[in-house]
């Protein structure tokens, strides 16, 4: 490992002992007598992709200087919870692929994959009670109830050619950024940080967790379905309007509006092309783009506080990265 972070490789070379570790404790708390619940677990955890949340908590407790154990602990609840999640979204969404694999409701059908996501929620708020402190699980209960706002408004929102980008920001901040935070926040508790400390780091997580999530919306027109690890143009086809759409329906040409919304009400026959390119040609990606870098900008001032590391040049590239990948 250098002395210097510039890449994602190495955010990931610097917590990789701390998620070979969060991954073991995984691995022993999923191990269930119910033989598909151990299939689904080992697949999830072999297809989980960067883990920017447990990461995330990993390096502020570095950063802060953090000894005990349960930065581990609680890493592992944060990524249950985000799995969880992501098993019930996949079926809601009639979801095919995610990280370029099968979804496990394809696999192991609608059924077996909500119920295993509920037995990751349970085994969740099981494994945060070692915390033995209720501030953590204000914390996470919180968040968890939010994630659950958040889908809530989404479902609401499918097919609105009306949602705003306040309506739109609500979303992001209650289905994505609110976990985010919540392992930010968890990390300056753990590590006895007083409380303008925890609740910038916990802003930091929130502006973080809403750029990766604006700039994920940008890759939807512009990634190739590699790259993106699911079939381009699906939050479309699923009606879900994000800030390129929602700026191209504000933005744009009466005769492009009118072509989104009849592509909206019949996604089976739409377009997705032409969609993409008025998209690009009407500037939404380069606006959407701008949003996440506000973001991703604001989120490094959070940082101020924390001593230099190569902890915090670590989650310092990652406001970088949050908003580049694009580019």
């Amino acid at each position: 490992m250098t002395n210097t972070v510039n890449h994602i490789n190495d955010v990931i070379k610097l917590t990789d002992p701390g998620m070979q570790r969060v991954n073991q404790h995984l691995r022993q708390q999923l191990n269930s007598e119910v033989i598909l619940i151990n299939q689904i677990a080992e697949y999830i955890i072999s297809n989980g992709g960067k883990r920017l949340r447990p990461m995330l908590m990993l390096l502020i407790a570095d950063a802060l200087a953090y000894e005990g154990d349960q930065n581990i602990n609680l890493a592992a609840v944060i990524e249950l919870i985000h799995t969880a999640t992501l098993l019930h979204d996949d079926v809601v969404d009639e979801s095919e692929m995610r990280r370029g694999e099968k979804t496990s409701h394809e696999i192991w059908g609608n059924s077996a994959s909500v119920l295993v996501g509920d037995f990751l929620y349970s085994k969740s708020f099981q494994m945060m009670v070692k915390a033995n402190r209720m501030e953590v699980m204000s914390i996470l209960s919180d968040a968890t109830n939010k994630i659950s706002e958040g889908e809530v408004q989404q479902l609401l929102q499918i097919g609105n050619i009306d949602i705003s980008e306040a309506d739109y920001y609500q979303i992001i901040d209650n289905k994505t950024a609110k976990l985010f935070e919540a392992a930010c926040e968890l990390a300056a508790v753990i590590a006895e940080q007083p409380s303008q400390v925890q609740q910038e780091l916990a802003a930091f997580g929130m502006l973080l967790g809403a750029a990766f999530q604006i700039a994920d919306d940008v890759l939807d027109y512009t990634a190739s379905d590699d790259d993106l690890g699911k079939n381009l143009g699906d939050d479309f086809s699923e009606g879900k309007l994000t800030l390129p759409l929602i700026h191209l329906l504000k933005n744009g040409t009466g005769e492009q509006r009118q072509t989104v919304i009849e592509a909206i009400k019949q996604p089976d026959q739409a377009d997705f092309k032409a969609i993409k390119h008025m998209v690009i040609t009407a500037g939404a990606i380069e606006y959407t783009i701008e949003q996440a870098q506000s973001r991703a900008a604001a989120a490094k001032q959070k940082l101020a506080s924390l001593p230099d590391s190569l902890a915090k040049q670590a989650l310092l590239f990652l406001c970088d990265f949050a908003w580049q990948r694009n580019q």
